[in-house]
Formats: C-alpha cells, sequence, structure tokens
C-alpha cells in the first residue's frame, strides 16, 4: 500500500480471484476465492494474470482503492484489469 501524508490517503492494489459455486442442482453463482494486497499496480496486474491461468480461477480482477487515513472511509474500485468471469461493474 502507498501512503500520501499530504492527503491522509492510503492507495491499497488488491488482486481478487473468482470460482463459480454450485447452488441447488443449477444455480452457479461467482464467489471470491483469494485476495492478495500489493504495494504496486503492476505487481496485482501481474498476479491476477497468473491466478486466472489457474484452472480452478474463472476470473481475476486487480484494482487499486484509495483509504481515508483520518476517517476510514474507502473509495470506489478503480479497475486495472479484469479477466474472465467477474462481477457486473455496476458503478455503484
Amino acid at each position: 500500500m502507498a501512503d500520501t501524508d499530504e492527503t491522509n490517503t492510503k492507495t491499497h492494489y488488491i488482486c481478487q480471484t473468482y470460482v463459480e459455486k454450485k447452488q441447488g442442482s443449477s444455480v452457479v453463482t461467482l464467489a471470491i476465492d483469494k485476495q492478495f494486497e500489493y504495494s504496486t499496480a503492476s505487481d496485482a496486474e501481474e498476479r491476477a494474470e497468473r491466478e486466472y491461468r489457474n484452472e480452478t480461477c474463472v476470473g481475476a480482477d486487480a484494482y487499486m482503492i484509495v483509504e481515508d487515513s483520518q476517517s476510514d472511509e474507502v473509495g470506489t474500485p478503480d479497475f486495472l484489469v479484469r479477466l474472465g468471469n467477474v462481477p457486473d461493474d455496476d458503478g455503484s
């Protein structure tokens, strides 16, 4: 994670992977499998690309979020890369 002293924010770079889970006889849902935090955007992107090549992984995101360290509020994700079957980004 990167610190920005002037604005008291921290930037987190995350790789998140997804798997498919069966519910009942025919319903398949997407579930978060793994999450990794990195200090740079390129490290998070590279991990997402490696994880996506794993046969159990159906999708992977690399994204950054900014946290206000004074209020502990976290902004919306800014996606760096989205691979495969990932949740819709509806902007909310």
